[in-house]
């Protein structure tokens, strides 16, 4: 596997590249992630009760709220890269959280209890849907660790996440237990809002702030986030069906190659290329490259995943590794970038 074989075999998987840098402002409220306005904005917003913050992060609007404080209190930090915060790197998170719960992967994908469903509490998210719990280590870790690193200033209450009904012993719940259970994850995510901090507060001590830089600790830190939860709910693949467990797997191999290239996630961005990406939860009988219902696009995008990882797996790795290394200096991101956003243009 030479380079260029290895940048002809990724390159569908940001189709949106192409036209993500059309010019276009991100406008209307269908760029948000579902029920944005109502989602907290400010941590009081979030029940206070014996001195404590506490958010229910099993609520999909309260675990979209821990993202809209993030995206307000991080805003002063890319003032220069678009109006209205369009150009921080953190919209990835809460637009992909969007997209979850708009095509129901964060609902009880047993069907054991009525959890994400309209009979039921629809805002509900289940704690055994492997979408749900992969992302709570890319939405409650990257906020506490966040708290960590002062981004909110001085709180004057501490900040508690209320647990599951099943499964408690798979997550964390304080700044104090992450930091005890998973030090090395807090310390990539408190990296991440360090790093901007000093370099926005303190431009004499540190160099000026680069959205390469930004975008290169953000994806660390998410990459470090799947890379842990993979292997603990790899059992709740069981729930769903082969086409979505087969997807979902797809979708995290393909993260680290997406990572590499310091891949925007800014609003406008993250929103051309979530386009791609399957609107309904995939069932038995979607067979790749022809799921009815699905653009030509989308197929061909799923279908890529699933290449891409059959590939690295076959490699025993060798295929990321590769990638990486062609990915590992600013030039050469920016090359595969191009390269991407060509081929998927023509």
């Amino acid at each position: 596997f030479g380079i260029p074989a290895l940048l002809v075999a990724t390159l569908t998987l940001s189709p949106a590249a192409a036209t993500a840098q059309s010019g276009n402002d991100a406008t209307g409220e269908d760029v948000y992630p579902p029920l944005w306005d109502l989602a907290p904005e400010n941590l009081v917003d979030f029940l206070v009760k014996d001195n404590k913050i506490i958010i229910n992060a099993w609520n999909y609007r309260e675990r979209l709220g821990m993202y809209k404080n993030l995206l307000n209190s991080s805003a002063k930090y890319f003032t220069a890269f678009g109006s209205q915060n369009f150009g921080n790197v953190l919209w990835g998170l809460p637009l992909q959280h969007g997209w979850q719960f708009r095509t129901g992967r964060l609902a009880d994908p047993s069907r054991t209890t009525s959890c994400g469903y309209e009979e039921g509490d629809l805002l509900c998210i289940s704690v055994r849907s492997w979408w749900s719990c992969m992302n709570y280590y890319l939405a409650v870790i990257p906020f506490l660790g966040a708290v960590e690193a002062g981004l909110f200033g001085q709180l004057q209450h501490e900040i508690e996440i209320l647990p599951p009904e099943e499964g408690s012993a798979d997550f964390c719940y304080s700044v104090a237990d992450c930091r005890s259970r998973i030090p090395e994850l807090m310390d990539e995510w408190k990296a991440y809002f360090e790093v901007n901090h000093f370099t926005f507060c303190c431009p004499t001590s540190f160099s000026s702030f680069e959205l390469d830089d930004a975008l290169g600790l953000m994806w660390r830190a998410h990459v470090a986030s799947i890379a842990y939860a993979r292997p603990k709910f790899q059992d709740s693949l069981k729930y769903l069906s082969d086409p979505e467990a087969n997807f979902g797997e797809d979708w995290a191999n393909a993260v680290d190659f997406i990572a590499a290239t310091h891949f925007s996630t800014d609003l406008q961005t993250t929103n051309q290329f979530q386009t791609f990406l399957p609107q309904r939860m995939l069932v038995e009988g979607d067979v790749l490259p022809s799921i009815t219902g699905f653009t030509p696009q989308q197929n061909r995008v799923l279908l890529s995943l699933r290449a891409l990882h059959a590939a690295n797996q076959w490699t025993g790795g060798l295929l990321l590794k590769l990638w990486r290394r062609a990915m590992s200096t600013e030039a050469g991101r920016k090359l595969g970038r191009k390269l991407i956003e060509d081929l998927t243009s023509s």
